[in-house]
């Protein structure tokens, strides 16, 4: 993707922490336990679990530790997954619902887990508020909220429309809540530590080496660019949208969709606290939602104007701008330092897509925007199933998935014209 690679040129995250160690590409014929495709936060989080159970791990990336969307993503980490609750209770029951539910505060405590054991610092900082643009978005966050807490024993704080600008200086917001289990971080910082973390406990990771082509088999086959090839006992497919043509079947079940970030220049002294007291990750409830939050050196970083196009909108940076002003005229004066994007992998439901094809061969991709915690706890799953307890990975694995309709030429037509339903819906007052 010639696009995602001029995309992240201007990403903040990487002028922020520099790479300090590299990863020799593969050359020679390897034989391993696992090979995984992908080093983001799914593929080292898996490495990490496995080389602690024994494994002999050996993770190839086509490009660069964090190159794609875990490291430069907005850095939210929130409970649940990016799909309503209800979509996993129809498929699932509520008893697995719940279930899943834990799992993904599990994802929470896993990050602050793995910061502490590998001495990781990530810039983390507690706290999510989740924001509705009008009375009705507010109707159904407060419902949201009611279902978690009813359902789900997870309680979080009720902000009235009276009391909201204690907690965000905006008038664009008729209320929200907050939970101060969430929170956000760096990602690059993050997935390098996973890196140094995956390294340190024996893992072998390959940078800028390509996978082609993939046969399956009783000991699977993953042929490089180089030449090399590398002969496991199993196979871990964690590129999501980067894995190229690699497994066409997983492929039409995912939608590549850009997302775009802007990082502000240093705010003065105060400016975010005024803006944000919690300094809190906020994002709104809106289908195609605006989400930000403030560096550890006072920068807002600001995403939003998703693309389902798969190309850069004209003028992104000053578009995202505009929205970020929007939300606070307090920053109109503020320059844009740094302008980048990516893209995301998401589900015709938006909920996650793990599973395995033929019995060697296993995926997680499908994290729809909602992944910096789940990616971790994937990794976790997944090592469990191959090192034989695959009773928690499939609850997941258990969960239905349709191929976007259209096929390879009509079905991106055909999602952005559903966007665009849902961009006017998110305009209504009602």
């Amino acid at each position: 993707m010639r696009a995602d690679e001029e995309l992240g040129r201007d990403c903040w995250y990487a002028r922020s922490a520099p790479r300090t160690e590299h990863h020799a590409p593969l050359r020679t014929d390897v034989q391993c336990d696992v090979a995984i495709v992908g080093a983001g936060f799914a593929g080292l989080s898996a490495a990490i679990e496995l080389a602690g159970r024994g494994f002999k791990v050996t993770v190839l990336e086509a490009r660069e530790v964090g190159g794609g969307a875990s490291g430069r993503n907005g850095g939210q980490v929130i409970h649940g997954l990016a799909c309503d609750p209800l979509t996993i209770e129809a498929q699932l029951g509520q008893a697995d619902a719940r279930r899943v539910f834990d799992m993904s505060i599990e994802a929470i405590e896993l990050i602050h887990e793995r910061c502490a054991r590998f001495a990781i610092d990530c810039d983390w900082q507690d706290g999510y508020l989740g924001v509705a643009v009008n009375a009705a978005k507010d109707r159904a966050l407060q419902a949201s909220a009611d279902h978690l807490e009813r359902h789900y024993g997870y309680s979080m704080r009720r902000v009235a429309a009276a009391e909201i600008d204690q907690w965000i200086a905006s008038p664009r917001y008729a209320g929200a809540v907050h939970d101060p289990r969430s929170g956000h971080l760096h990602p690059l910082k993050y997935v390098l530590g996973l890196a140094r973390a995956a390294r340190s406990l024996g893992v072998t990771i390959h940078e800028h080496t390509a996978v082609t082509a993939l046969e399956q088999g009783e000991r699977p086959v993953l042929r490089c660019a180089g030449g090399a090839t590398v002969r496991a006992g199993q196979v871990l497919l964690a590129g999501n949208v980067y894995l190229q043509g690699l497994a066409p079947a997983l492929a039409r079940r995912i939608m590549p969709v850009g997302t775009y970030i802007i990082a502000t220049e240093r705010l003065e002294p105060g400016v975010v606290e005024a803006l944000i007291p919690s300094r809190s990750a906020v994002c709104d409830n809106n289908f195609v939602l605006d989400y930000f939050r403030p560096s550890r050196d006072d920068r807002l970083i600001f995403g939003g104007r998703a693309s389902y196009s798969a190309i850069t909108p004209r003028h992104m940076a000053e578009s995202i701008r505009r929205r970020m002003v929007a939300v606070f005229p307090q920053l109109a004066s503020a320059r844009v330092a740094h302008a980048w994007g990516g893209f995301v992998d998401v589900t015709m439901n938006r909920a996650p897509d793990f599973g395995r094809l033929g019995g060697k061969v296993y995926y997680l991709q499908g994290f729809s925007g909602h992944g910096v915690a789940l990616t971790g706890m994937a990794g976790r799953l997944v090592a469990e199933a191959m090192a034989g307890d695959a009773s928690r990975f499939d609850v997941f694995a258990r969960l239905k998935h349709r191929a976007f309709p259209g096929g390879p030429l009509l079905r991106t037509p055909a999602l952005v014209l559903g966007m665009a339903w849902y961009r006017l819906r998110d305009a209504l007052p009602i």
